[in-house]
């Protein structure tokens, strides 16, 4: 029997990877009112938005005033998504309303030529620099690889060179690294041999996986990597989110169906279901539209132990 981990941690990224995908503009106040629900919740973790070009992401044109108007509670910290030096430069005019940095780039060369029009050689050495001045800065850095487990376009991504890339984040100041299945192509077995290397690989380096649910196998994903003793993740309540590529991508793998499996299994998340749900159901009702989580729609088990506190 796997060991699983007695508490796990989960950073919701809705308010950032999932608010991105929605084709019609959400008005900053629901936003502002969505991420306070959030917080409430019991999340400890939250990408809160992205300083990418207004003109790349538009959704996300309102970065500034979403932070400015957020509750900040305790023991909540706030992250926010940055894409070069200048992203960084406009965030820190705002550096006492978030806590850690995220920084991003592809293992498929052809993903991150299509998704920032660099090489990955040429990422990466911006980012060295953003990180470089986010840690004099005192701000926790993670760097997210997108496409860990898969490319759209050129299929296999060999894990060495998802490993070479995560130790030069790490060497450039990153305390933590995530790896993305960008358009849900992982499997569980794939899953759990990745992460049994990823931890021989890279000790001592916080490990966050990001799964997405375009096949149906998110939570199946999420278990794999548990097995093997990974208790960071990160999740989009409601199943908020995608990728343009492949057509019909359905979301990020959801918070409350994450949060309800880790429950029912006794593993303790800090995070208040109830709460999550509402905040989903508040969500809902600002997009007009039905949310993909099975939790959502089914409710929590009724039995389930309580490890929300």
């Amino acid at each position: 029997m796997a060991e699983f981990p007695e508490r796990v941690r989960i950073r919701e990224v809705g308010p950032r990877d999932g608010f991105q995908n929605e084709p019609e503009t959400i008005p900053t106040d629901e936003k502002v009112r969505l991420i306070d629900l959030l917080s409430a919740s019991g999340v400890t973790r939250m990408e809160v938005t992205s300083f990418v070009r207004p003109d790349v992401i538009p959704q996300l044109a309102d970065a500034a005033e979403v932070l400015m108007a957020v509750q900040r509670r305790p023991g909540v910290s706030f992250s926010v998504l940055i894409p070069n030096l200048r992203g960084l430069e406009r965030a820190l005019q705002l550096r006492d309303r978030f806590d850690e940095v995220s920084v991003f780039l592809s293992a498929s060369e052809t993903h991150n030529q299509r998704n920032v029009n660099r090489s990955i050689a040429e990422s990466l050495a911006g980012l060295e620099e953003t990180l470089a001045q986010a840690g004099e800065e005192g701000l926790r850095r993670e760097g997210v690889i997108s496409t860990s487990f898969g490319c759209p376009y050129e299929g296999e991504v060999p894990p060495e060179r998802v490993f070479e890339i995560a130790e030069r984040l790490v060497a450039a100041g990153c305390d933590e690294v995530a790896f993305g299945d960008t358009t849900g192509m992982a499997n569980p077995r794939q899953v759990g041999e990745f992460f049994a290397a990823a931890r021989k690989r890279l000790a001592g380096v916080e490990l966050t996986a990001h799964f997405h649910n375009t096949r149906g196998q998110g939570l199946a994903n999420v278990l794999a990597a548990l097995e093997q003793g990974v208790d960071s993740f990160e999740a989009s309540f409601g199943e908020l989110g995608g990728c343009p590529v492949p057509p019909g991508s359905t979301g990020n793998v959801s918070s409350e169906d994450v949060v309800s499996m880790l429950h029912e299994m006794g593993i303790e998340t800090g995070i208040d279901l109830g709460k999550l749900l509402a905040a989903s159901r508040t969500a809902q009702e600002v997009l007009g539209r039905p949310l993909g989580a099975h939790v959502l729609r089914a409710g929590p088990v009724d039995w389930a132990p309580d490890t929300g506190g």
